[in-house]
């Protein structure tokens, strides 16, 4: 990742940088610098976290919404509660659905109660009226009393919304329709009763989609708490993230400077030597090693379009991060060539020139100008 990497950029080669002849204490460094290197890892899971949650979620809110959660992000409720909440609210949804129930129960009784509804009080009695086709032409058969006790269960088993008992007594009517010829009594009672019952659905309906409007309000509010609260945890998350990884980074600094007061100076010959190498980087890693530089000097003009760098001019913390940079872009660059041998050499320098003159088309020319 590259937060992680940019906090734990520098010299971490302690060896090369430590005194010489005191092993012990080179070897006190590295195991900080190991230290850091396993909370950084560990930062790096709970980043990917933050970043896999922001991947896959889907907003439904305004485009201010983000805003609005910076404002109020104090006044959001946790996780926690949200889900307490939930639940509390999906109980006071299914008393008013079984309230609903009952009211619908009297026009369940009307219908029942009803002088041709004798017919449909009791399951078919399939054998001893010898129907030996009607499981073929009757897919699901249904009558009141198997509606009653579904009504009445107190196992969990019951009914959950009344448009299911609705849709069992249709079915009631239409089996009977469906099965018995038009000319027949039963066909036309249910015919006749099935009538009747759309006619006190209709009137019952508005308070069916009353409760299912306040129910489908009910839950995209909760489901825009639920997504705030979310985005106010992982937020305070990177936050806290933020915190460590400069927290890891002010560390690494002070290590870095305490090893280079104990450490021997930049060599003149490896000065001159910097100075060759940084004027043959690419222009992208240019821009690195400039960067490098300004970390330590704030007047130093990086973004210039010709830069004057005086290398003798530079502290001897940013002479060891130069250095380092520069020896593992030239590790970079001669792993790659040794994957590569005869003419595949060639074919890569090439390969290499070009990828260096393109970025060099594209990106904002920039040189170093040799210091006085």
């Amino acid at each position: 990742m590259d937060l992680v990497n940019a906090s734990i950029s520098g010299p971490t080669n302690i060896g090369e940088m430590a005194p010489e002849g005191n092993p012990a204490e080179a070897d006190c460094y590295k195991g900080q610098v190991d230290e850091l290197f396993v909370k950084v890892e560990q930062l790096e899971q709970r980043v990917n976290e933050v970043e896999q949650f922001y991947l896959n979620t889907t907003t439904k809110q305004p485009n201010n919404s983000r805003n609005t959660l910076i404002v109020k992000e104090k006044h959001i409720p946790s996780i926690k509660k949200l889900q307490q909440d939930a639940s509390r609210r999906e109980a006071t949804a299914a008393k008013r659905m079984q309230d609903l129930m009952r009211q619908f129960g009297s026009i369940f009784r009307q219908i029942t109660q009803h002088k041709w509804a004798w017919p449909f009080l009791q399951p078919v009695d399939v054998e001893g009226l010898e129907l030996d086709d009607y499981y073929q032409i009757i897919d699901r058969p249904m009558d009141f009393s198997t509606i009653k006790n579904q009504m009445e269960a107190k196992d969990g088993t019951g009914y959950k919304h009344v448009r299911e008992i609705c849709s069992d007594v249709r079915l009631v009517f239409k089996n009977a329709i469906k099965y018995n010829d038009e000319k027949s009594d039963v066909h036309r009672m249910a015919k006749k009763l099935l009538e009747v019952f759309e006619e006190k659905w209709l009137k019952f309906l508005p308070k069916v989609i009353e409760e299912e409007e306040k129910r489908e309000q009910e839950e995209a509010e909760a489901e825009i708490s639920m997504q705030l609260a979310q985005e106010a945890s992982h937020a305070k998350l990177a936050r806290d993230i933020s915190t460590e990884l400069y927290d890891i980074d002010m560390h690494i600094e002070e290590l870095r400077e305490m090893v280079v007061k104990k450490c021997r100076n930049i060599s003149t010959m490896e000065k001159r030597k910097l100075g060759v190498a940084l004027s043959k980087l690419s222009p992208e890693d240019l821009n690195k090693a400039l960067e490098i530089v300004a970390q330590s000097n704030l007047n130093f003009q990086a973004n210039a379009e010709e830069v004057e760098l005086d290398i003798d001019a530079q502290s001897e913390s940013t002479l060891w991060r130069l250095k380092f940079f520069v020896k593992d872009i030239l590790k970079e660059d001669s792993n790659k060539d040794d994957k590569n041998n005869g003419n595949d050499n060639n074919i890569v320098s090439k390969r290499k020139r070009e990828i260096c003159d393109a970025l060099a088309k594209t990106a904002k020319k920039r040189k170093i100008k040799p210091s006085s």
